[in-house]
């Protein structure tokens, strides 16, 4: 089968790493390993990033005009053509960016609809975000399939569906392989523990994630360990702000390609992200895939990629006290990490690897026929 894939919020190959590019460029290999052909023809490309809420209307218009050349595009080139494709599959949509063209496109040509990773928030549907709230409940109404990576979705995605659309849970996924054999072994276990953190540094969410972990951290200072933060962006002044106090104990590695990230977690002994409104996290999956307990906050989808009390520790969210508490548990601990360690790589093996999501795919797309 040939597959669109449509990316609203970021393509598989935009030069900024993040969790959503990862899906992307993962729901891309999952496709192709069950013998799809993706196509990403340049008529169905959107600019990346999230516009203004003022600007939705004017996105809409675009949209119309933009589904229109690409359904005459198709009509056009006879069966076969490389611009041919026999389903549509938009990864992300919510009300920030929905998915404008998918609806249209999928009625007018009468090909399959699915959507990866949907969000319905109704307290989206008054103000700013109205118009991109209805842009959602559209590509709902419209969709055939959809593929609900994180828990918290799935109530908000159903009661919009039409009937006979279906709703399959597809928990996140990576390819564990590069990170369960981590070219940098483990240190000894007297050596100093180092606390690692993978992410951008950006306002809003990430930014506070990041002073809640510098306000933990300054309640651990009478303990032994080391912190090393992996990641850049816009905010990294802020980061380095609250920071400060904590000096050389905190080493800023910046901007780590992604063929070198299974060496950072191989040479880490925690795994510290405190997940301010975070969907699930990528980073989360990778870390106990290369056998590193987790202490995270308790939000969002977050629960469902780490397990409290067996492979890592889930704290109240924004809680910089608990959050340290919970970190000072594990370093007093060894047994403890070492027993999480292994739970981790076991569950991320068994659960979240791509092989097991291919399978599910394969199951959830047979619905269509």
């Amino acid at each position: 089968m040939r597959v669109l894939l449509h990316t609203p919020l970021k393509p598989p190959d935009h030069p900024t790493a993040s969790g959503d590019r990862e899906m992307a460029r993962g729901f891309a290999r999952l496709l192709r390993h069950l013998g799809h052909r993706v196509i990403m023809p340049t008529a169905s490309r959107v600019a990346a990033g999230v516009p203004p809420a003022g600007a939705h209307l004017a996105l809409e218009r675009r949209a119309r005009a933009q589904a229109a050349r690409l359904i005459a595009r198709w009509r056009a080139v006879p069966a076969g053509h490389p611009e041919r494709f026999d389903l549509w599959f938009t990864y992300h949509c919510y009300y920030r960016k929905p998915d404008w063209l998918g609806p249209a496109v999928t009625a007018a040509l009468g090909v399959p609809y699915v959507i990866a990773e949907a969000s319905h928030a109704p307290r989206r549907a008054y103000g700013p975000t109205r118009l991109g709230h209805r842009a959602v409940e559209r590509a709902l109404m419209a969709v055939d399939l959809v593929l609900t990576v994180n828990p918290r979705d799935v109530a908000g995605v159903r009661a919009r569906l039409r009937p006979g659309a279906h709703q399959v849970r597809l928990p996140p996924f990576i390819d564990c392989a590069p990170f369960a054999a981590p070219g940098c072994p483990r240190r000894p276990s007297n050596d100093v523990p180092v606390l690692l953190t993978v992410g951008m540094m950006r306002q809003r969410d990430k930014l506070d994630s990041y002073r809640v972990l510098a306000r933990a951290l300054a309640l651990l200072k009478d303990r032994p360990w080391r912190a090393v933060l992996v990641g850049d962006g816009p905010a990294r002044n802020e980061v380095e702000a609250a920071m400060a106090p904590l000096g050389p104990r905190v080493h800023f590695a910046g901007a780590v390609a992604r063929d070198d990230l299974p060496r950072f977690y191989g040479a880490a002994d925690l795994y510290l992200w405190p997940a301010i409104n975070e969907a699930y996290g990528m980073a989360f999956l990778e870390a106990q895939a290369a056998g590193l307990p987790v202490v995270a906050g308790r939000t969002g989808g977050v629960p469902a990629v780490v397990a409290h009390e067996a492979t890592g520790l889930l704290t109240p969210v924004g809680d910089a006290s608990a959050f340290a508490g919970a970190v000072a548990r594990l370093l007093d601990a060894p047994d403890q990490r070492a027993g999480f360690s292994a739970a981790a790589r076991h569950r991320v093996a068994t659960l979240h690897d791509e092989h097991a999501a291919a399978r599910a795919l394969a199951a959830a797309l047979r619905r269509l026929t």
